[in-house]
């Protein structure tokens, strides 16, 4: 069992009040935290990741796992959607247990499966899920991203979805490659025409049929991606119609084959213009900048290709987001044990430095391996934390691995930097650990806390309602584009309270082969009033609204 570093240093934390005045212990940002500052309470949901796992370990099966939340029906709580698995000799979900699953929030903690209903069940081996108003009509669409078969759903506003993949041109084989494996993908309005945009990211060329067979003491386990070609990613262009162009080749993108596994979206120059960061497994991250027309892979002239030791790590899903209210989206993401969770914090737009180390994320995350990360302001405090799902890629234990973890928290310390792992201290341990996979964040509940759930493979997805103690105010903004993308994705937003200033922007793509969906969600501390919200559409519109209350949802429709 992992001993998080945290629980380390309890007693010494105790000792040191005891010798401090009382009123010391009363200031946790100076000498650490009590286990109460975050907390989760954990809620069951019926649903089984079956990612068809058998004796011969087949890679598509320990990848297993995407979810989204988003409130499909438009009645003000947060839904979620869990993709599944399938026979993996004939990516056909030939058995019911296979199926994905879409979970209605009915309110006072109860979810009803509408699957049926909504037609969402599924064909074949799903992964991840993508969450976009593709078509502007107000109700959040759907993109699942397979193994070999990607499905777009249509939201048709009524409680049903429609697979319009054909029509949209989205399932075509590739030339070269034939049918790609694709982790998840990315809503981002790339050209800021008011038409969202999806980027998918690919991972590995596989076949079940000549797949290479990896043995530890004669018995089979994963294989690394080393044993495995990889693909570009995709990039397609809405057509307004109903219809997507591939314009991989002409924008930049598919010169570039990767292992991709995570994939975010910001604008991390600031120069209007939505970029995009992607996680190779054991090769070079990258890093696709918006030139207008074409991207421009930059990753190694801003300092994210590798990390700063030189060595390739497994990168699994990420975050896109700021971190330290500096207005520049920084990068967080996770890999496997002895690769640490590494931290890139963003150098005004000229490029971004690794703080892994300086900030304490070195050490309280060596030991671990994550799949999902999330940056969500859990205590609503005003500084982002960080959420991860964890879990081991192998499917059995060998020297230095322990296959089977329980999800963490980092909670942010605020200006100093640093940051603080809670597991046990959080309530992340009440279950036994498990492989855990994707992660998605809402408030299911409305009371102004991030919520979050996650799968595990071959075990009961996980609901963690967020029960953290002495939380502050929040403000939770739901943007509506008339000339931007009616979701508002790819908008920046400043709040400004009396006793901080922080930025954050519209995006579903959030963790491992998962999508949120959702308004922008601010803690604000102390201060029941934002004296100052600007929004910068994707259009280029400001936007600004002074004397904005707190601990409310705030609907904000784009000016003309």
């Amino acid at each position: 069992m992992l001993i998080e570093p945290n629980s380390r240093r309890q007693p010494r934390k105790a000792l040191l009040c005891l010798l401090l005045l009382p009123c010391a212990c009363l200031l946790p940002r100076l000498i650490g935290e009590t286990a109460s500052r975050i907390r989760f309470e954990l809620k069951p949901i019926a649903f089984r990741l079956e990612h068809g796992e058998v004796k011969a370990r087949h890679v598509p099966a320990t990848m297993a796992g995407g979810v989204a939340v988003f409130d499909y029906n438009r009645d003000g709580r947060a839904d979620i959607f869990f993709t599944n698995g399938a026979n993996l000799a004939t990516l056909k979900k030939d058995d019911p247990k296979y199926q994905n699953h879409l979970f209605r929030n009915d309110g006072n903690g109860v979810f009803t499966d509408v699957t049926k209903e909504a037609g969402l069940a599924g064909r074949g081996f799903d992964v991840g899920a993508a969450v976009g108003d593709f078509d502007n009509d107000g109700y959040p669409d759907l993109f699942v991203a397979g193994v070999h078969h990607n499905t777009l759903y249509h939201n048709n506003g009524d409680g049903t979805f429609t697979d319009v993949s054909d029509k949209a041109g989205l399932n075509k084989p590739d030339p070269q490659f034939g049918p790609l494996w694709a982790i998840t993908g990315v809503w981002v309005d790339v050209n800021n025409d008011g038409l969202l945009d999806l980027f998918v990211v690919n991972y590995l060329q596989w076949d079940c049929a000549t797949e290479p067979l990896c043995e530890y003491r004669g018995e089979s386990d994963y294989c690394s991606p080393r044993s495995y070609k990889g693909l570009p990613n995709q990039l397609y262009l809405n057509k307004g119609n109903g219809v997507f162009e591939d314009v991989s080749e002409s924008w930049g993108i598919r010169a570039h084959v990767g292992k991709g596994m995570g994939g975010g979206m910001a604008d991390y120059d600031l120069d209007g213009l939505p970029d995009i960061f992607v996680t190779n497994d054991a090769s070079y991250n990258s890093l696709f900048h918006n030139t207008g027309g074409k991207f421009e892979e930059v990753a190694f002239q801003k300092g994210v290709a590798l990390m700063e030791d030189g060595n390739f790590i497994s990168g699994m899903g990420l975050d896109f987001r700021d971190f330290n209210n500096d207005e520049y989206p920084d990068i967080a993401f996770v890999a496997l044990a002895k690769q640490t969770f590494p931290l890139l914090k963003n150098l005004g737009g000229e490029g971004f430095r690794e703080v892994t180390g300086e900030a304490g994320m070195r050490n309280l995350s060596m030991s671990m391996a994550g799949f999902g990360p999330g940056l969500y302001d859990l205590d609503n405090d005003g500084w982002k934390d960080l959420f991860v799902t964890r879990g081991d890629v192998l499917s059995r234990a060998m020297p230095g691995t322990v296959v089977e973890q329980h999800n963490s928290v980092f909670r942010n310390l605020g200006a100093s930097g640093k940051w603080e792992a809670l597991t046990p201290e959080a309530g992340l341990d009440v279950l036994p650990p498990k492989r855990h996979r994707g992660l998605a964040f809402g408030d299911f509940d409305g009371d102004g806390r991030i919520d979050v759930v996650t799968t595990a493979l071959t075990g009961p997805a996980e609901i963690w309602m967020n029960r953290s103690p002495a939380s502050g105010h929040w403000l939770d903004i739901a943007l509506e584009g008339t000339r931007s993308n009616r979701d508002g994705i790819g908008a920046r937003i400043k709040v400004t309270t009396k006793h901080v200033t922080q930025f954050n922007h519209m995006t579903t793509s959030v963790g491992y082969a998962s999508s949120s969906y959702g308004p922008v969600h601010f803690g604000l501390g102390q201060d029941d009033t934002a004296q100052t919200v600007e929004i910068r559409w994707p259009s280029g519109k400001l936007q600004t609204l002074q004397d904005v209350r707190a601990d409310r949802v705030l609907s904000v429709k784009e000016s003309q």
